[in-house]
């Protein structure tokens, strides 16, 4: 059984009424995130260290100077024969990270798998976002990863990092946009339109877009 043939007149009809639906879902999105900007967060009080190929960095390194970083946690493991496909599906739809950027955010991979592993494999794949191997600490499993998969967003404020966001299953299958991933960060978009916490740094909508190669 296939779609119903109709008329265009019936067909906008029927447009219309998807579109009410679409836009009551729009507007519940915004609010879901404008929620999520007000969770509440935890203070990292651990050292965790992070590797690459550059050696070891601190929690607060891999922030690449910025305020919020989106760590992405690959489920890549030591001599993997088998690299998990959706993990790397998601890696390869993730856009320019200079949009992110704009926003004060960094994004990161990171697995519990040796450098040299994440090396070969990101070479591989042709990708180029910082991947760390976490393979001596257990940041993965203090915050709620495991050995699986998953995406948790940190704040760095005041001298301090904070946990303020973990998602992980479908909730990670619907992200991959800059919009979206900003989305799930205490700052959100930092446009002015949306419902944000006070103090939240914020500008004009739209004004703050560029073409990836035109950010200062």
């Amino acid at each position: 059984m296939g779609q119903q043939t109709v008329s265009r007149g019936e067909w906008q009809k029927a447009r219309e009424k998807l579109l009410a639906k679409e836009k009551a879902h729009t507007r519940a999105s915004d609010s879901l995130a404008a929620e999520r900007r007000r969770l509440p967060r935890v203070r990292i009080e651990r050292d965790y260290f992070f590797e690459n190929v550059d050696g070891r960095h601190s929690f607060e390194e891999v922030f690449g100077g910025r305020r919020q970083l989106i760590v992405y946690h690959h489920m890549l493991k030591p001599a993997d024969p088998a690299p998990c496909s959706g993990c790397s599906m998601f890696v390869d739809n993730l856009g320019h990270p200079v949009h992110l950027n704009a926003r004060d955010t960094t994004i990161v991979l990171v697995s519990r798998a040796p450098v040299e592993d994440i090396e070969a494999f990101k070479t591989r794949m042709g990708w180029t976002l910082p991947w760390y191997s976490v393979m001596q600490s257990t940041f993965n499993e203090d915050h709620s990863v495991g050995g699986g998969f998953g995406l948790n967003v940190f704040l760095r404020e005041g001298g301090s990092i904070y946990h303020t966001y973990h998602t992980s299953g479908r909730g990670v299958e619907a992200l991959g946009t800059s919009w979206t991933l900003l989305d799930l960060t205490p700052y959100g978009r930092q446009e002015t339109w949306e419902a944000s916490p006070e103090g939240t740094p914020q500008t004009e909508p739209y004004q703050w877009w560029r073409l990836h190669d035109e950010y200062a």
